[in-house]
């Protein structure tokens, strides 16, 4: 039978142990955990920013048309800055406007890109200047979530032109959620309205 002395010498050999485990296993595992969190936070500090309006030689700014415009398209774009849903309430929804240029040899300049509410009112321009696609090139334009002023019939009317004929480009709305446990994500194209400059009209002026 155990001695008072053994077990209390033994209960002293388990709380060191104990003691041990924690200075040299729990402690340097924590520390490892938060070293590595921070190192991921500093190297995500010093990367360059990529936001969607990020711009490069493949989508540059214009101050001047780089040639006479030949043809053309005024379009409008769907968008959904909300649906509804259950009992008719508002679904908050993330809006990115993609423009791209099918043409595999030739440039498109994106002149014009507002932005409406669902009364036709027009909210804003999204774009200060010319913005020229590259072959095959694309662009996006982001509507954040929290911005609730398109409501659910808002939309988009985007312009563009070329110097020559080209494949007309492929304009589209992407909607999403995914702030719940189930997410949320369709589309919606565009549909042209007019076009913006005939190319008959476009060959005669160049010309003259």
């Amino acid at each position: 039978m155990p001695t008072p002395f053994s077990e209390e010498r033994a209960e002293q050999i388990s709380r060191h142990l104990k003691l041990l485990t924690f200075l040299f296993v729990i402690v340097p595992i924590v520390l490892l955990v938060i070293f590595i969190e921070f190192r991921f936070r500093s190297i995500e500090e010093n990367l360059p920013l990529q936001s969607p309006s990020v711009r490069d030689e493949a989508r540059r700014e214009l101050d001047t048309m780089p040639w006479h415009p030949v043809t053309g398209q005024r379009l409008y774009v769907p968008a959904y800055s909300h649906v509804y849903h259950q009992k008719g309430d508002p679904y908050l929804l993330t809006v990115t406007l993609n423009v791209r240029n099918t043409d595999v040899d030739n440039e498109i300049v994106i002149t014009s890109v507002r932005y409406y509410d669902t009364s036709g009112k027009e909210i804003r321009s999204l774009l200060q200047k010319p913005l020229q696609l590259a072959p095959l090139a694309a662009t996006e334009f982001v509507i954040q979530r929290d911005d609730k002023t398109g409501g659910s019939g808002a939309s988009f009317l985007v312009e563009w032109q070329a110097g020559t004929e080209v494949n007309q480009p492929i304009v589209e709305t992407v909607m999403v959620d995914t702030s719940n446990t189930q997410g949320i994500s369709f589309t919606a194209s565009a549909v042209a309205i007019s076009g913006n400059l005939p190319a008959t009209q476009g060959a005669t002026e160049s010309e003259e």
